[in-house]
């Protein structure tokens, strides 16, 4: 049996890109981020799906060569292996799941 798993905010960890990891599973991951604007992020592909929902702000999704708008309350999926970036208009705040998990590592915490 799986014991509950609780992260009190004063554990969670940091990413090299902002992101703060929060609850992890066998299955599925959670992170939060926030950013201010800016330009484009560089284009990725991950080895993992993405879900996420924005809390607040603006953000553009560019992902396999379209390009779509995202404000408060919407939602998104970048299926495993697609190439996406963003790009912050009005400072964002967001939550992604990542299935499989996407964790921390200490190679994450900048230095």
């Amino acid at each position: 049996m799986d014991i509950p798993q609780v992260t009190p905010q004063r554990d969670v960890k940091t990413g090299d890109m902002g992101q703060v990891y929060l609850a992890s599973g066998k299955q599925v991951a959670l992170r939060r981020w926030s950013e201010d604007a800016g330009g484009f992020s560089e284009v990725r592909s991950r080895d993992y799906e993405i879900v996420g929902y924005v809390i607040d702000g603006l953000l553009e999704i560019d992902l396999d060569g379209e390009t779509a708008k995202l404000g408060s309350g919407d939602s998104w999926l970048v299926p495993e292996g697609a190439p996406h970036r963003y790009r912050v208009i009005d400072p964002v705040v967001a939550i992604e799941a990542t299935c499989p998990p996407a964790r921390f590592n200490d190679r994450d915490q900048p230095a």
